[in-house]
């Protein structure tokens, strides 16, 4: 399935297929939008950083078997973690961290 598909829907995973990359910093300035806010297809997307990491997770091939989910708060990525994800936690940073509009990355454990 994914982290796409499991946290944002089969649709966006459809969405990202079709499109294809989408050059966000190009995007945004286009669109005079926040690069953060631009989504899968190159539209403005409210959880666009968050969608664009999760599709980067499942690139990445880090299992989604695992609890981690996505989120974000203005350009800074928010991970949530269950204690089975902790294995993959790291590399997960790594790779949100490199998306386009990511600023930073925090991580939580649920409690």
């Amino acid at each position: 399935m994914g982290f796409l598909s499991k946290l944002f829907g089969h649709e966006e995973e459809k969405k990202a297929a079709e499109t294809g990359p989408v050059a966000v910093q190009e995007v945004a300035q286009a669109q005079s939008i926040p690069a953060h806010k631009v989504g899968l297809d190159g539209n403005f997307d409210d959880s666009g950083l968050a969608k664009r990491v999760a599709k980067a997770l499942d690139d990445a091939d880090i299992s989604d078997n695992v609890g981690l989910w996505v989120a974000q708060t203005e350009s800074t990525v928010v991970l949530r973690y269950n204690e089975d994800a902790e294995s993959v936690l790291e590399q997960a940073k790594t790779v949100a961290g490199n998306v386009e509009g990511a600023t930073g990355v925090t991580a939580e454990p649920n409690t």
